[in-house]
């Protein structure tokens, strides 16, 4: 008998914030997770659904063979492994928001470049050399790649390269190696992909309603429930200022005819000076309140 039927299989990167992100997505989805005797798997108690954490360059193999349904990728990954030839069965259904980060050319702090044309006839270390001839062949560049597994911001120390080609988050690891960041390879961040071949009829429906406890979740991020009063000459103001609200609701407030309670799901982010131009625009008793769930 299969001891999988009709549980999913969902890949996610075994260790790091990238995989620590991604169990807590799952977790506030409403999955019990337990996990067994090492972290490489988790079960969801309350969810036919298991969590098999696998190395991030694995992921896209395991989604695309059909070992696994859903995963959480890097686009940088994904991006690096289509590269590969391989025949691609991935579909991205959404970004996460998280994982944020930019594959980016990095050169020492004294170059002087100029463009992708100052790299022609270098050596460029990377752990993503098909991401980086893409953008030399786009650029009519022509160099010496030198692959490297990890540790690329110290090719130039060591003069292994003249130049890397490595992600950037913060920029912290560049300027302790003294090194700059340049031109922008690929915009990266955590996506949700799944399988593109034919499910399990006995996945399908619990497919679907994954895909609709994340999206849901993912709503709930920059989302925030508005509650104000104001008066009547000031609503049309205040409903153009709130912030990604579709049609908020109006009604009077009991006991004065020219004010009236206005609710706002806000689907951008709140900010003080939102706040303060709501004010100043006649709004009082100003609310801002998080979203816990919410079902699209």
């Amino acid at each position: 008998m299969d001891q999988r039927k009709g549980r999913l299989r969902v890949a996610i990167q075994k260790k790091g914030r990238l995989a620590d992100k991604s169990l807590d997505l799952f977790r506030r989805a409403g999955l019990r997770l337990s996990n067994g005797k090492n972290d490489l798997f988790f079960k969801a108690e309350n969810f036919p659904a298991d969590f098999l954490m696998v190395r991030d360059d694995d992921i896209p193999t395991f989604v695309n063979s059909g070992v696994c349904e859903f995963g959480i990728v890097g686009r940088n990954v994904l991006e690096e492994w289509c590269l590969g030839g391989d025949d691609r069965q991935i579909e991205v259904l959404k970004p996460t928001g998280f994982g944020k980060c930019s594959l980016r050319i990095a050169v020492p702090d004294g170059a002087n470049y100029r463009g992708p044309q100052s790299l022609s006839g270098m050596r460029i270390a990377t752990s993503y050399p098909r991401l980086l001839k893409a953008f030399l062949d786009a650029n009519n560049v022509e160099a010496f790649i030198v692959r490297m597994s990890g540790a690329v911001e110290l090719a130039p120390r060591l003069n292994i390269a003249a130049a890397i080609c490595d992600l950037v988050s913060t920029g912290q690891t560049l300027e302790a190696n003294g090194l700059k960041a340049a031109d922008i390879v690929l915009e990266s961040e955590a996506l949700l992909v799944r399988s593109g071949g034919k499910f399990d009829p006995s996945l399908e429906s619990v497919a679907e309603k994954l895909r609709l406890r994340f999206n849901g979740v993912l709503a709930t991020e920059e989302t925030k429930y508005v509650m104000l009063n104001a008066p009547a000459a000031a609503l049309k103001k205040i409903t153009e200022i709130l912030p990604g609200a579709e049609a908020p609701t109006v009604v009077p407030l009991a006991g004065d005819a020219d004010r009236y309670a206005v609710h706002a799901v806000c689907k951008e982010s709140v900010f003080w000076e939102t706040l303060e131009r709501l004010k100043a625009a006649g709004a009082s008793a100003i609310l801002v309140l998080p979203i816990e769930k919410m079902m699209l």
